[in-house]
């Protein structure tokens, strides 16, 4: 615990198994409470390896349900549990978990109820690995995110998130698509509801382990990214009315 406040980490795992021990055995015990292990239907041991670890709470999808469809079950276990914070981190090893006394604390201490880690401030992308393509692709997409949605984050699109337990209980994030742009509707829903986001530098990895979206599900992400920052800009013109914090988004 921190001030008091449950702090759960989730892991939205996909074959992980080659890097969730070195994942969960950075994680600080002394601040957080529980982790809840999600495998999105793996093709290798990451259940085995979960199980070994002696994690307690392990959920397997029958079947893959996606990237967004394993946050889902990640969040609303973690509500289940009676989380304050909930840190959602990637067990590929690719983001550090030593920030996560540093994400909880801007939560806990009431200064922030979002929190998220990012590879672009401190000029950590390029230098650990991420190849250059991506790059470009993040630095424009969070460009014109920025003055669709009047916002002034470094990047949309980094995989380490904390929230509060009032950001996951108002935001209908269950809604949204099961696939990768579910971030960038979670945000949007996020930014609709009136939360302020923090940023904190986050060194990253990539390697052969590492996960990774290949060109044809990045294709798609871009353009779902791009889709759900304009609906949202529409939506605060009073031109539509989707209601980001409420209604479904549609895939």
């Amino acid at each position: 615990m921190i001030h008091d406040q449950k702090v759960i980490v989730v892991l939205p795992a996909y074959n992980a198994a080659k890097t969730l021990k070195q994942t969960y055995n950075e994680i600080d015990f002394t601040i957080v409470d529980d982790v809840i292990l999600v495998d999105d239907h793996s093709n290798d041991e990451t259940v085995e390896v979960g199980k070994q670890l002696g994690i307690k709470h392990i959920i397997r999808h029958d079947q893959n349900k996606g990237y967004g469809g394993n946050q889902k079950s990640c969040y609303n276990k973690a509500l289940e549990l009676e989380a304050d914070i909930v840190i959602m981190l990637h067990p590929d090893y690719q983001y550090t978990p030593k920030l996560i006394p540093a994400m909880s604390n801007l939560i806990a201490s009431g200064l922030y109820h979002v929190v998220l880690g990012s590879r672009i401030l401190g000029k950590g992308a390029l230098k650990g690995g991420m190849p250059l393509i991506k790059y470009i692709a993040n630095r424009t997409l969070t460009l014109i995110q920025n003055i669709l949605m009047n916002a002034k984050l470094s990047e949309y699109h980094t995989g380490y998130r904390a929230f509060s337990r009032e950001v996951l209980e108002k935001v209908n994030y269950n809604a949204n698509s099961d696939n990768f742009v579910f971030d960038n509707q979670m945000l949007a829903q996020i930014w609709y509801a009136g939360y302020e986001i923090a940023e904190i530098t986050c060194p990253t990895k990539y390697f052969d382990d590492a996960s990774s979206i290949n060109l044809k599900n990045s294709s798609i992400y871009g353009i779902g990214v791009l889709t759900t920052s304009i609906r949202y800009r529409l939506q605060k013109w009073g031109v539509k009315n989707e209601l980001f914090n409420t209604e479904k988004i549609h895939n």
